[in-house]
């Protein structure tokens, strides 16, 4: 999810609009958070299910929070 698709979402659910760049910006900075705690959890379901047997669980979860370093 890149800014202009936060951007874009964010207008299409009537949060942002016109060229005002404090509300979009709180509304990037709020979706950048929610974007990073499902990846956190998502990351530690794949952990709990695999990865105690299986270090390729501990490489998935890795995988999934690297989505945010794009």
């Amino acid at each position: 999810m890149n800014r202009e698709g936060i951007i874009r979402m964010a207008r299409e659910a009537g949060l942002a609009y016109g060229t005002d760049e404090k509300p979009l910006n709180s509304v990037t900075r709020f979706a950048t958070l929610v974007a990073a705690a499902e990846r956190s959890a998502c990351a530690k379901v794949v952990e709990d299910y695999c990865g105690a047997w299986d270090d390729e669980g501990y490489a998935l979860a890795a995988a999934i929070r690297a989505r945010g370093q794009l």
